[in-house]
């Protein structure tokens, strides 16, 4: 466990260990297995491992993404000895504070043919950087490092609630998820403030930008074309910190773990111009006013578990479609930072969602990642990368 992130998160927060509400994990009858997490690459350790992505090009590689930085790649083997280094941005990465530092990494879609890779990353004059780099024409392994261009940059008023996940849509779309700007409680408001980029999730069009930008708006996003100030890149508004969200392949819902403030962690599943009630909610409880708060209009949450137990920082996972475990099919994996503990969220009966602990692991979980195949894989604050296991 983390115990530096531990007590940075209780300071920021006010989390208490007395806070005791809300229904915990109930048990799903399907899941037979007992499972646990083993490493999926013996040989190889990362610091501060925080995203993995398959590159989607048919060659059967992982790529994993260090806070300070590093971007490495190797091959999917579990007996891979050794790693490349893939983009080192470290010069440019501010990662001093405990939620900064190089937080996502996505590959276009027609990354293939286009060599197009997007990274979120923090800066040393306290912004976020959206940025578009190229892989080198002569070496898969390597990224151009000069070829950044930086498509959407934006304050950070504190150094944490940054944000950090970006992934491309099925509808061939850039989703960014932005923090609220951080400290506790949303002090500048900006939860339900649609006038700036920060409590969101974003939308652009990488590849068809408008006049003057380098990234474009899609013509069906919330609030195109409004007359009120509103940004035109929300897709949805009022997350308090989306750390990590995913898309399942299937039906193509959108994700997102939300971590909470002083009692609830949430899941969301996000719709387009949706309001998720940060900083007027916490999960499905009023948290400014703390009492008779206005809920009208708001999308709660589609679980979510209280801090009684010591589960103070959800990890968003992804709806399972890998070939490993068939009980697993369709079902949201997640994760807490703090505790280690995983979950499978069973959302079949949308009015009687099925919650079941299917691991505790007892290691700091940052991030979740999935193959070419769709296996779930598990990125952890001790250097390693897990996979589940039944046996």
């Amino acid at each position: 466990m983390h115990l530096t992130f531990l007590i940075f998160f209780m300071f920021v927060t006010g989390c208490s260990a007395a806070d005791k509400s809300s229904d915990q994990s109930t048990d799903n009858p399907a899941i037979d297995n007992a499972y646990h997490i083993e490493e999926a690459f013996p040989e190889l350790e990362f610091t501060r491992p925080v995203d993995l992505q398959d590159p989607g090009d048919g060659s059967n590689r992982l790529f994993v993404v260090e806070q300070r930085g590093i971007i490495s790649v190797f091959p999917n083997d579990p007996q891979v000895q050794e790693v490349t280094t893939f983009l080192d941005i470290e010069e440019r990465v501010d990662d001093r504070s405990n939620e900064e530092g190089l937080l996502g990494l996505a590959f276009h879609p027609d990354y293939q043919q286009n060599g197009y890779f997007y990274v979120n990353y923090t800066t040393p004059d306290s912004k976020t950087h959206i940025s578009r780099f190229q892989v080198a024409p002569d070496d898969p392994d390597k990224a151009v490092a000069s070829s950044e261009q930086v498509l959407l940059s934006y304050e950070q008023p504190y150094g944490n609630h940054n944000g950090g996940g970006v992934a491309f849509g099925p509808d061939g779309y850039f989703y960014i998820a932005v923090g609220d700007g951080g400290s506790g409680g949303d002090p500048h408001g900006h939860g339900q403030n649609r006038k700036t980029l920060l409590s969101n999730i974003l939308r652009i069009d990488v590849d068809n930008p408008d006049d003057g930008k380098k990234y474009g708006i899609p013509s069906d996003n919330p609030f195109v074309n409004n007359d009120q100030g509103y940004r035109e890149e929300i897709y949805a508004y009022g997350l308090r910190n989306v750390w990590r969200f995913s898309f399942d392949p299937e039906n193509g819902r959108l994700w997102a773990g939300d971590v909470g403030q002083n009692r609830f962690e949430e899941i969301d599943i996000v719709k387009k111009g949706g309001n998720y009630g940060w900083n007027t909610m916490e999960a499905k409880h009023c948290f400014s006013p703390k009492e008779n708060c206005n809920q009208s209009g708001l999308e709660p949450p589609v679980w979510e578990y209280d801090r009684s137990q010591g589960d103070v920082s959800v990890t968003g996972g992804f709806v399972y479609r890998g070939p490993s475990h068939a009980e697993l099919q369709g079902l949201y994996i997640y994760a807490d930072y703090v505790s280690g503990r995983i979950w499978a969220l069973d959302y079949s009966d949308m009015d009687n969602p099925v919650n079941t602990e299917i691991v505790d692991a007892n290691v700091a979980i940052s991030s979740f990642g999935v193959d070419a195949d769709n296996e779930l894989y598990l990125c952890a604050f001790d250097g390693n990368i897990y996979k589940l296991s039944s046996e």
